[in-house]
């Protein structure tokens, strides 16, 4: 079984998926506007080049996200995206890329479980937890 994350936006989603394909080093696998789908007379004109479902890889993970339509968006509440990675500076620049524009909840620090842990929503209203793996950073 594996578990992978599908994030809502409210019609930044490409400009979100190319900003996370840069700082997680992803590649992105598949895009297809609501104008691409076999629904595309479904929705007004100024919809069809939002996105209906794209996807990006991540190591052997994948992420994947819309743009919600109108009517179904509500702000991400009640869940965290995690992102782990294997040292301090990493979850620093990690961290750092997402923070900018975003809102610190929790700001990156050493804790008694992790040499680097912190909190935040990016600006693209995604929130997420970077943490650094205890066992590899040592």
């Amino acid at each position: 079984m594996q578990i992978d994350p599908h994030l809502g936006f409210r019609g930044n989603c490409e400009e979100a998926f190319t900003f996370y394909e840069k700082t997680f080093g992803g590649k992105i696998e598949f895009k297809m506007t609501y104008g691409e789908s076999p629904m595309a007379a479904q929705f007004e004109p100024e919809w069809r080049n939002k996105i209906m479902h794209m996807s990006m890889r991540v190591g052997n993970r994948i992420v994947m996200g819309a743009d919600g339509p109108p009517q179904h968006q509500e702000k991400p509440q009640g869940f965290c995206v995690c992102v782990a990675v294997d040292n301090a500076a990493e979850a620093d620049r990690v961290f750092n890329a997402l923070a900018e524009g975003g809102q610190v909840t929790m700001p990156i620090a050493e804790t008694f479980w992790s040499p680097r842990f912190g909190m935040l929503t990016d600006r693209f209203g995604i929130p997420w937890m970077v943490n650094t793996n205890a066992a590899t950073a040592a």
